[in-house]
C-alpha cells in the first residue's frame, strides 16, 4: 500500500519557501504523494456546510487563503524528483473544460508523469454560481466533461458533442505522459458518485473516512464496477483517514484493500512539520 500525506496550503502562513520545503522533505521520508484540494472562492454564508469541520466552514487563516493546485504542483515538482501530485479534489462542474484538459495535461507533462487527477462534484452551491455555471445539474456536466477530457487528451483530433458542450473538430497538445492519460480518481460519496467512478475513472476517493466507513464503501463501489462489467483489479482505492492515524489503522486499511493512503498533514507551521512528518515516516514503514 502507498502512503503520501493532504494537505491544503494556506496564505500566508505556506510561503514559497515553507511549500517548497515541506514537499522535499515529504520526499526524504519516502511518502508517495502529496495531494491538495481546491476552492477558488469562499464565502462567509452558505447555504450547505462545508463537510469537513464540525462549524461548516472551511478554516483559513486571518487574512489567508487557499493556494491553486496546479501552479502549486508545477512549483512542487521542480524542487523533487518523484513525488507524486493529487487533487483531493478539482471541482470540475465549476471550470471550463476546455482550459481544464490543456492545464491537467501540460502539468503532467511538465512532471513527467507524476500527476494524479482526482475530480468531484463539489457541494458548495455559491462558489459553483460564482464560476459562472448552474448547480443543479453539475453531476451530468461533470460526466460530460470526463467524457471530453478523455477524448483531448488522446485523440488527435477531438471532437465531443452533447447535451451540456459541443466541441467542433480541434486539436490540443502536449498529451499527458501518462497512457492513456492520466489516472482519475473520482470523489463522491454517494450512489452517483460511485456509478461515475466505475464508468469514468481509475479509481475512487474518499475524504476522512475511518475504517468502517471504507468497509462500506468497498462494498457500494465493487456492486457499481460489477455494474460495469468491471472490478476492483486495476481501480485505485484512494483512502484519507482522520487526522489521528495508528500503525494498527494503517494495516487494517492495507487489508481491506486500499491501495493508497493520504493521511493529513496537520499545521504547516514550520515548528509542527518536523515531528508529523516523522509520525508519516513510521506510517510508511508499516504500510
Amino acid at each position: 500500500m502507498k502512503l503520501g500525506t493532504f494537505s491544503t496550503f494556506m496564505s500566508p502562513i505556506c510561503t514559497p519557501e515553507v511549500i517548497g520545503d515541506i514537499a522535499r522533505r515529504a520526499e526524504d521520508a519516502g511518502l508517495d504523494s502529496l495531494w491538495m484540494g481546491e476552492h477558488v472562492v469562499l464565502f462567509d454564508e452558505m447555504e450547505f456546510p462545508y463537510p469537513g469541520s464540525p462549524d461548516g466552514r472551511i478554516p483559513v487563516p486571518e487574512g489567508g487563503g487557499m493556494l491553486d493546485a496546479v501552479p502549486t504542483f508545477a512549483y512542487l515538482a521542480a524542487r523533487t524528483k518523484s513525488l507524486r501530485f493529487g487533487t483531493g479534489i478539482t471541482l470540475l462542474p465549476q471550470r471550463n473544460p476546455i482550459y481544464t484538459a490543456k492545464e491537467f495535461a501540460t502539468l503532467d507533462w511538465l512532471t513527467g508523469g507524476r500527476i494524479d487527477f482526482g475530480i468531484g462534484v463539489g457541494w458548495c452551491k455559491e462558489e459553483v454560481i460564482a464560476c459562472g455555471y448552474e448547480f443543479g445539474n453539475r453531476g451530468k456536466r461533470c460526466d460530460e466533461i470526463l467524457e471530453m477530457l478523455k477524448i483531448l487528451w488522446t485523440e488527435p483530433t477531438a471532437e465531443y458533442h452533447g447535451e451540456y458542450y459541443d466541441l467542433a473538430p480541434c486539436r490540443m497538445d502536449p498529451k499527458p505522459v501518462q497512457k492513456p492519460h492520466m489516472p482519475i480518481i473520482v470523489g463522491g460519496h454517494s450512489r452517483a458518485g460511485f456509478r461515475r467512478a466505475a464508468r469514468h475513472g481509475n479509481g475512487w476517493y474518499g475524504f476522512q473516512l475511518d475504517l468502517e466507513g471504507t468497509e462500506r464503501v468497498i462494498k457500494a463501489l465493487d456492486e457499481a464496477l460489477a455494474a460495469e462489467g468491471r472490478t476492483r483489479e486495476r481501480f485505485e482505492l484512494v483512502i484519507t483517514p482522520p487526522y489521528r492515524v495508528t500503525a494498527d489503522m494503517v494495516k487494517g486499511y492495507r487489508d481491506l484493500g486500499v491501495d493508497n493512503l493520504v493521511v493529513h498533514l496537520g499545521s504547516q507551521r514550520s515548528e509542527r512539520i518536523g515531528a508529523r512528518l516523522e509520525e508519516l515516516e513510521a506510517l510508511k514503514n508499516v504500510a
